[in-house]
């Protein structure tokens, strides 16, 4: 008969017998919150506002001036008690103007976008960003942006 030989596991250490972390992979870190995930007017106060008045900048629009304010819509026949927030940014001396209505406090929420010249109120609103199923800062700049330039007022059109 063939002897059986049985081979003895090593023997564990003291300290990696009381070590929470044996044989378990190393900790991941932990992920950085991304912007758009921040309070509502937080974002918009300290990220999207001064983005989109460094995008006009950087174009040589530099009388830009925007506002983030709460208040009803500018539109004739609208209910003047029902508020929500907006981007007021004018320039040319107050001759352009355009909203972004904030409907939802949620930057993913519904949105709109007016636009007016010669100081006068808005006389349509339109949808805003309504295809998009992820809402970024920088999509929010360039849809702003690529708006306006399509209305023919940015960029030397």
């Amino acid at each position: 008969m063939a002897e059986e030989t049985q081979s003895n596991p090593p023997a564990k250490t003291p300290a990696a017998a009381k070590s929470p972390a044996a044989g378990k992979p190393p900790a991941k870190k932990a992920k950085k919150p991304k912007l758009e995930d921040k309070p509502f007017k937080e974002f918009i106060e300290q990220h999207f506002t001064p983005a989109l008045q460094e995008a006009f900048n950087s174009e040589g629009l530099e009388d830009m001036k925007l506002q983030f304010i709460k208040q009803g819509l500018p539109i004739e026949g609208a209910d003047p008690q029902e508020q929500c927030w907006q981007i007021i940014g004018n320039w040319q001396n107050g001759q352009r103007q355009f909203n972004l209505y904030f409907l939802e406090e949620n930057i993913s929420g519904s949105k709109a976008f007016s636009a007016a010249t010669s100081g006068k109120n808005p006389s349509t609103i339109e949808s805003f960003m309504i295809d998009e199923r992820r809402v970024t800062l920088d999509l929010m700049v360039l849809y702003t942006v690529q708006r306006l330039n399509g209305q023919k007022w940015l960029f030397g059109n």
